[in-house]
């Protein structure tokens, strides 16, 4: 079986390293179609290929052009171009066209065009509000690319049902429960490069987007350490929004030697450094279906504090400290249990090790995924 996997802008490199080495661990031929790799990116191919198929003009100049607007409107025309008029020969060669991200609605809407009815095509929906309300262009039409798949594939009941109530027959969504990931371990260098901590520390980690809730840690934060409460705060990541204004809200009151800023897309050693030297793990969403950053905390066996939706509202009650999605004072109250008591810390973070260690592997993940595409297979004849 062929298998062209496709994740144009590699938004989970580590969720598609795992996903093609196990498909290639039962047997399948799989081919990775993302950007050029970066010195950031930790993919080391297990028995597939990495094709550097898209961005390849816009890659080559980002250095010289930065990230911003102008390097964004060349991805995006390099894209569109490659969707219209590039060479699909390679991915209509498979069996089986599976997506795991669609970068630009409107271009992956043209390319989804020239490959059906060529070949069987899947797309994994991550969550079911793909941009999270937050992406302009970028999501405009999205809902309507997912008519033009074969089979959907969710990772929990959340996004299941998301997807029904957009009017989408439940026999075309399979579910396949997100396995944990381990993130490239950090070396010496790399915790050498990461301050030990003074002080309880707290890490929130990964991409800084709105709906993350990252507002509400700050002000959760600042309202402790306003009542005397003696911790640090590390922001690692690469930021989507203005964060200016939060961080001088902290700096305002006084507490800027409390807060650890490590901003930019971090290698994955980097941040895994990060993890080992974090206290408790924090994911204040406002909303999510299913989170990567989570399942790839877990083994470090830490606390973890999450707001109650997408799947954190369905953990078991020791894994996480579930507080109200939008809700700092709630928060607060969360993040206050940790600090007083190195017990309850421990006791949590060992409950969220165990967790992960009884989840399912990426090989059952495999096994699930091939039985999707077979089934695809079969109906299309």
């Amino acid at each position: 079986m062929k298998v062209a996997m496709i994740d144009p802008s590699l938004f989970t490199g580590r969720y598609d390293d795992s996903l093609c080495a196990a498909l290639a661990g039962q047997g399948a031929d799989v081919a990775l179609f993302g950007r050029p790799m970066r010195q950031t990116d930790a993919i080391t191919p297990e028995g597939y290929r990495y094709e550097p198929h898209y961005f390849r003009r816009s890659e080559a100049l980002r250095t010289r052009l930065g990230e911003g607007k102008a390097f964004r409107l060349l991805k995006a025309a390099e894209y569109g171009t490659d969707c219209a008029f590039g060479r699909t020969s390679a991915l209509a060669a498979a069996d089986v066209a599976h997506f795991q991200w669609l970068p630009l609605a409107p271009a992956d809407r043209l390319l989804l065009r020239r490959l059906k009815g060529r070949v069987a095509l899947v797309h994994t929906v991550h969550n079911a509000d793909a941009y999270h309300a937050d992406a302009g262009v970028q999501g405009r039409g999205y809902r309507a690319l997912l008519d033009m798949f074969d089979a959907l594939i969710v990772h929990g009941d959340t996004t299941r049902e998301a997807l029904e109530a957009q009017g989408i027959a439940s026999a075309r969504i399979h579910v396949t429960p997100h396995p944990p990931m381990r993130l490239a371990s950090a070396g010496a260098a790399d915790l050498a490069a990461i301050a030990d901590p003074s002080m309880p520390r707290l890490l929130f980690f990964g991409t800084i987007r709105p709906y993350k809730g990252i507002d509400i840690l700050v002000e959760a934060c600042l309202s402790l350490w306003r009542a005397g409460h003696v911790f640090e705060l590390v922001l690692a990541g690469k930021p989507f929004m203005d964060i200016g204004p939060l961080l001088d809200s902290v700096n305002k009151a006084g507490f800027g030697n409390r807060l650890i800023t490590d901003l930019g897309f971090l290698s994955e050693h980097r941040l895994d450094g990060h993890m080992a030297k974090a206290d408790a793990i924090i994911f204040p969403y406002r909303h999510i279906d299913s989170s990567g950053a989570f399942l790839s905390a877990l083994h470090h066996g830490k606390a973890m504090v999450t707001s109650d939706v997408g799947m954190f509202a369905a953990l078991p009650e020791d894994v996480a400290i579930r507080t109200k999605a939008g809700n700092p004072a709630d928060l607060a109250q969360a993040l206050l249990r940790l600090f007083q008591s190195p017990a309850i810390r421990q006791t949590a973070g060992a409950a969220a090790r165990a967790y992960g260690e009884n989840m399912g592997s990426w090989k059952d993940m495999a096994l699930a995924t091939i039985g999707i595409y077979r089934s695809v297979m079969a109906t299309r004849g």
